[in-house]
């Protein structure tokens, strides 16, 4: 049986009630016990305001895409906001969301890339994926040898090399008859070499792509050889905007997103969300969520460093995040009051793993209209106690609009 679009459903139901809605999205916070852990660090975690939301909430896990599949930031953010990203058209390319978060203007017809520093041996091999975690003030140069490199165009094609955030920077390549269907350059791990342009297809624009990028990536790569730590770099996301549809239009949800990185702000701009500033830190963002409580109906609250402490293998600094998110949600609790509150991630990362992963990732849901159930804390254990039980992640916004009385009834 195929999946029924529930979009249009959805969109006849909606019911404008007012009511403030908050989905606080942990990057990466599910983890997984080991014989060496046999806490994760949620468990570990001293988290008394997560736990009292736990305690009146209905609890779950969710799973990104399906069942046994790690899935990429874009993806997962997607399928919060209700995306499902296995359906064609659903799928944005990290280049695109790059792009967008920096407030580019990237146009149909552009090709967007997602880049990350690398750091090569003798041989070419990498021997470290994100040239230390080089900051933007040190990146800045690079990227200009980089930009000087590849200033005029190739093959009719502009090259534009962006800066993002520390080791991350953004390609966009301009110009006509351009094709994404080119594979990543990032082999995902050390001790190999950046992969070859590869195209995933035969088609006269994918061919023309792949060329100027060969010939771009071999421009920059030269500029750049002789750098300390960025003397390399690795590829992903090769994308264009597929265009979504708005996320005020399928939810009627007047809604704004607080996040740092610019990934996450571009997956939120690119639904449609207005996207604010704010500051670096976990507290910085919930400051931010209280000067415009009264502005907004759905508040999207995006935070990182979960996702990058487990990436780095760095357990004590996981728990430290999640401790940091925990005392900031005082505020929530005990003067802003939303209608609905839900906490999830876009996927798990276990320091274990050192990398995104298929385990189901924590959920709760609390309302005046939630099921209270026997889940305590807000932990992969405690969750596997919930009502909700395993689901796709891309159903939480239904959930969360019926937690907020904004859906009518469905057929008499």
């Amino acid at each position: 049986m195929s999946e029924v679009n529930i979009a249009p459903i959805i969109k006849g139901l909606l019911n404008d009630n007012g009511s403030k809605i908050l989905l606080i999205v942990m990057d990466g916070v599910g983890g997984m016990r080991t014989l060496e852990h046999p806490t994760t660090e949620l468990e570990a975690a001293k988290t008394p305001n997560l736990d009292r939301i736990a305690a009146e909430g209905s609890l779950g896990r969710v799973t990104p895409a399906a069942r046994g599949l790690a899935v990429g930031s874009g993806p997962g953010h997607l399928s919060l906001f209700g995306f499902n990203p296995l359906v064609p058209g659903n799928d944005i390319g990290r280049g695109v969301l790059e792009a967008a978060g920096i407030d580019y203007p990237l146009k149909k017809t552009d090709v967007a890339i997602r880049g990350n520093f690398a750091t090569l041996d003798v041989n070419g091999v990498i021997t470290d994926r994100r040239a230390g975690r080089i900051g933007g003030d040190e990146a800045k140069p690079v990227l200009d040898k980089m930009q000087a490199a590849v200033k005029d165009p190739i093959d009719g094609v502009q090259v534009k090399v962006l800066p993002v955030k520390e080791y991350r920077f953004c390609l966009v390549l301009e110009g006509e008859g351009l094709a994404a269907g080119i594979a990543d350059t990032d082999p995902q791990k050390t001790g190999k070499a950046p992969l070859p342009v590869t195209p995933e297809n035969d088609s006269p624009a994918t061919a023309k792509t792949a060329k100027v990028l060969e010939k771009a990536i071999a421009a920059m790569s030269a500029a750049i050889k002789d750098e300390p730590k960025a003397n390399g770099f690795t590829l992903r996301g090769i994308a264009q905007d597929p265009g979504l549809p708005s996320f005020q239009n399928r939810y009627g949800l007047k809604s704004c997103a607080i996040a740092t990185y610019p990934l996450y702000r571009g997956v939120a701009r690119l639904c449609g969300m207005d996207v604010l500033k704010t500051g670096t830190t976990v507290a910085d963002e919930f400051a931010t969520l209280k000067e415009v409580w009264n502005d907004y109906d759905f508040f999207f609250l995006h935070v990182k460093k979960t996702d990058s402490n487990g990436e780095d293998g760095n357990r004590d600094g996981k728990i430290k995040v999640i401790e940091e998110t925990d005392a900031a949600l005082a505020v929530v609790l005990n003067e802003l009051k939303p209608d609905v509150i839900a906490i999830t991630g876009d996927h798990s990362t276990p320091p274990p793993m050192k990398s995104h992963s298929f385990h189901p990732v924590p959920l709760v849901i609390t309302s005046k209209l939630c099921d209270v159930d026997d889940g305590k804390r807000y932990t992969e254990r405690e969750c596997d106690k919930g009502t909700f039980g395993v689901f796709p992640s891309y159903e939480i916004m239904q959930l969360i609009m019926a937690h907020a009385g904004r859906l009518m009834k469905y057929g008499s």
